[in-house]
This record gives C-alpha cells, structure tokens and sequence, in this order.
C-alpha cells in the first residue's frame, strides 16, 4: 500500500504542478511562464518526485511508464493494474483541487479547455488526429526509451531523474503545440473528466497512443541495451 500511495501523491504532485501551471500561470498577465515555463513544470514535477518516491514506488506516475516498464522486463505483471488504478486517481484528485482554485478567479470557464489534451479543433496548433497520434506515440516512446536506458544499472547511478525529468522538459517543447502534450494516459484523464464534452470524447487517443508508444520504447530498448552475451 505504501507504493501505491506514493504513486497516488506522485502523480498528484505531476497534475498539480504541471496542469496547475497551464492553468494558472502560462497567460498571467505580464508575466505569464508561456509554453517554457509549462513545459518546465511538467519536467520538474517528475524530477522532484523521482528523488522524493523514487525508492518507494519507483516513481511511475504514468500507466505508460508502469506498462513499457513491465514490457521492458523492469515491473511485475501483477502490479501493473494497483499502479495504474493509484495513478489515475492521484491525476482526479489533483484535477479537482485545481479546480477548486482555478475556478475562484471571476470568468473562469472549463470551455477554455483546463489543460485538456486534445487533436482537431482542440488542438492549440489545430493538428489533426493523425498528426496527434503519431506525436504522441514517437515522444511516449522515447520517453520510455529514455527511462529504461537512465535506469539502467550500467548507467550512472543517481542522475536518472534528472535525466527523465530534462526528457519530459523536452517533450512537453516539442507538442505542446499538437496535443498539449499527453504522454500520460492518467493525466489526461485527471482534467478530461471536469471538462467532459469534447475532452472526454477524445480521450480515447490519449490512452491508446502512449500506451503503444510505450511498448514500442521498450522493445527498442531490450534490442540496443540488451546486454552481449
């Protein structure tokens, strides 16, 4: 129980901070933190966690990471489903205390998106729904291909966070602009479901893509990393 807890306040933590910037500071007036200072949040929050859980849990805080984990050879089967149920609602949970504070300003509304993911129409770029899911499959599986190589126990002990944490920076650089950036089905759902409509309805892709790029990352992985016999 005390790694999905950890998982629960991680991914908490990851919604709070990352969405919680989207929401509240990337159009602040003045000094709003912009598509940088968002993309930082989202890397930051995965960096302090890493330090904070990572010995409990591990510090997944997405199913995709739980999955491309277990696919890797790096995670029991039988955890998978705890960790992910933990993950998704850690994401609820943040989702509603943001919402508790976003919607304490005058003229907040849910239809400006509230960090939603989403493709089309709903897209910040406009993208199409190919154009998501392929954005989403490639940085998911890098994402994993980057975790299952900085974890690795030939890599250099200890800087796997910070490594991780700079890779979701990047991630977040590269398709905020497509999808405002999923690679997590748990966030995704974390502020989809306050939004419901059109959030809800194209959920589906934010699920289906990273947990395909994530076995994609980790097959990868086990063929460059596999250790020579």
């Amino acid at each position: 129980m005390k790694k999905y807890g950890a998982e629960f306040f991680g991914t908490f933590w990851l919604v709070l901070g990352g969405c919680g910037s989207a929401v509240l500071a990337a159009a602040f007036p003045n000094v709003g933190i912009g598509l940088l200072g968002v993309s930082l949040a989202f890397g930051l929050t995965v960096l302090t966690m890493a330090f904070a859980i990572g010995h409990i849990s591990g510090c997944h805080l997405n199913p995709a990471v739980s999955l491309g984990l277990w696919a890797g050879g790096r995670f029991p089967a039988k955890e998978l489903v705890p960790y992910i149920i933990s993950q998704v609602l850690g994401a609820i949970a943040a989702g509603g205390v943001l919402y508790l504070i976003a919607s304490g300003k005058s003229g907040f509304e849910l239809s400006s998106g509230f960090a939603s993911n989403g493709y089309g129409t709903h897209s910040p770029g406009g993208y199409s729904l190919l154009a998501a899911l392929i954005t989403e499959i490639v940085m998911t599986m890098m994402f994993l291909l980057v975790i299952l190589g900085a974890t690795d126990k030939r890599a250099p002990q200890g800087l796997a966070p910070i490594a991780i944490g700079l890779c979701l920076t990047l991630i977040h650089l590269i398709s905020i602009p497509v999808t405002n950036t999923s690679v997590n089905p748990a966030r995704s759902t974390g502020v989809a479901l306050f939004v419901g409509d059109w959030a809800t309805s194209q959920l589906w892709l934010f699920w289906v893509a990273p947990l395909a790029g994530s076995l994609l990352g980790a097959a990868i992985y086990r063929f460059i990393g596999g250790e020579e016999n």
